[in-house]
């Protein structure tokens, strides 16, 4: 006689397969009130506070009318908010042509903050991106194309055009020659130390150049930055030795974009040329170039608040982990309940915690980046333009950035197993430095730091023709959207790999 004794599958086996995991996780996640009300509460902390910001704006500027709401901001070509004011000594030019001229001298002035309150406090010298040189564009109607070639105070020969594109040119600093070619609408700009053995710059097409265009030579500066304010700045170049080729009548002189004071016939820090020989002696302020924070109200300025709703969302990720953490320490010493494969619960804890915290992240941009927008234009406030494919990146980023964070605490706290020091690392990883950023203070913690991940919030590109103070208030992230992501997730996927290695390590043979 046998006996037979049929094969049982082991609790262990039934309760290891993934999705039941993930299953069990995501019911032990939502039973817990507690988790939820602070997710909630997440979501509650970030949008009152980016629409507090969007209800409080109000931009007034002083105009030709006397004050009043801001204008739109002007875009060029692209959409992109430019700056274009200079002053422009040109000659209309029909057909093909050129323009010829040495810069032999480039200086200018800065009206710094005040020392001794009531006396003016000007400083001689030139910004980095002052800007001296030859300039063709299809009309003087501010925003249309361009194409340039200059020598600016810091950065040496640069080929410029339609505001956005930039080419490096030799780093002179010195009296240089410059010649700008116009064929049909290529236009290509060269740069010569002697005048007699000239290299090409760049060569851009302007895709609709009309048949009459005007050619000339311009001088402008953008501001002196001063801490976290932009004080003026202009800049004087003397152009000799000027040669055209296709233009032949009189010079015309304009200051483009000047604005006026509220009387609305002075002009408010105006150019202008003084002609001595074959010398030009030009003098401009403002700038051709993208405007990055003078364009309006910028969209991740509504997500502002988000790290301090990040906050809690860390909170939660850790004491996923050690709430059952302790459960299991409380049981030690009563009868061994079967548990799943350490390193696949942890995974498990980080899919329901990323999956919720994305949701949570997806509310929160989804709700207070359109709203806040359209509250803001609502009160008649400039706003920088944003595309669809921009304004989706921002919300659907910030909602991958809130998953990597939580994460990325998740597994700190299976490192450490101790919730307040796991909440304390999260915080000064993800948090503090954001906030030292958002102050000015060491933004070169935003490229080497899970803080990093916030640059996908950016809304308007960081351009490298133009400075900008190094605050996220001012715009400025030290790493492109996506890079700064890929930092975040990098280090949440470090910390997660780190924890499942150390608890495979520790599982009983």
């Amino acid at each position: 006689m046998s006996s037979f004794t049929p094969h049982r599958s082991s609790p262990r086996a039934g309760r290891d397969r993934f999705p039941q995991l993930l299953r069990a996780e995501w019911t032990k996640f939502r039973s817990a009130r507690g988790w939820v009300l602070a997710m909630a509460a997440s979501v509650l902390v970030t949008v009152s506070l980016g629409l507090l910001i969007a209800g409080g704006a109000r931009s007034t500027c002083v105009t030709g009318k006397g004050e009043g709401p801001c204008p739109a901001p002007l875009v060029g070509p692209d959409g992109t908010a430019v700056k274009d004011k200079y002053y422009f000594v040109h000659q209309p030019l029909t057909g093909n042509g050129s323009i010829t001229a040495r810069v032999s001298d480039m200086t200018g002035q800065m009206r710094l903050p005040d020392a001794v309150p009531g006396v003016r406090n000007i400083k001689k010298g030139v910004v980095p991106w002052a800007k001296a040189g030859l300039l063709v564009r299809q009309s003087l109607k501010q925003g249309t194309p361009y194409a340039a070639v200059m020598l600016t105070g810091d950065h040496g020969v640069r080929m410029q055009h339609n505001f956005t594109q930039d080419v490096p040119g030799g780093p002179h600093n010195g009296p240089q020659w410059l010649r700008l070619t116009r064929s049909g609408d290529t236009i290509t700009g060269y740069e010569s130390d002697d005048g007699k053995t000239w290299t090409e710059v760049s060569t851009v097409k302007l895709t609709g150049l009309p048949e009459t265009v005007e050619i000339g030579l311009f001088a402008t500066s953008p501001g002196a930055l001063w801490d976290m304010a932009e004080a003026f700045a202009q800049a004087t170049a003397t152009f000799d030795q000027i040669t055209l080729q296709g233009a032949n009548g009189s010079w015309r002189h304009d200051d483009v974009g000047v604005s006026m004071e509220s009387d609305g016939k002075t002009p408010h820090h105006p150019g202008g040329v003084v002609e001595s020989g074959d010398k030009l002696i030009v003098t401009g302020g403002g700038d051709i170039g993208p405007a990055t924070v003078e364009g309006g109200v910028r969209a991740d300025l509504m997500l502002i608040g988000g790290a301090v709703g990040l906050i809690l969302v860390l909170v939660v990720a850790v004491t996923f982990f050690t709430a059952e953490h302790r459960r299991r320490l409380i049981g030690a010493g009563l009868p061994a309940e079967p548990h799943p494969a350490p390193a696949r619960l942890l995974a498990a804890k980080a899919v329901v915690v990323g999956a919720v915290a994305f949701v949570a992240g997806l509310v929160t941009s989804g709700v207070v980046v359109p709203v806040g927008l359209a509250m803001l234009r609502a009160n008649q406030n400039p706003i920088q333009p944003i595309t669809l494919g921009t304004e989706l990146r921002v919300i659907v980023g910030y909602a991958a950035l809130t998953a990597a964070a939580a994460v990325l605490a998740l597994g700190l706290a299976a490192l450490v197993k101790r919730a307040v020091v796991a909440v304390g690392l999260a915080i000064a990883l993800v948090v503090v430095p954001y906030l030292l950023a958002t102050a000015g203070l060491a933004p070169w913690l935003l490229m080497i730091t899970p803080a990093a991940g916030f640059a996908i919030t950016q809304s308007v590109p960081t351009f490298a023709h133009v400075d900008v103070h190094p605050s996220l208030l001012g715009g400025y992230y030290p790493l492109p959207p996506w890079a700064g992501l890929t930092v975040t997730c990098g280090y949440a996927a470090l910390a997660l790999w780190a924890a499942m290695a150390v608890h495979r390590r520790n599982v009983p043979r």
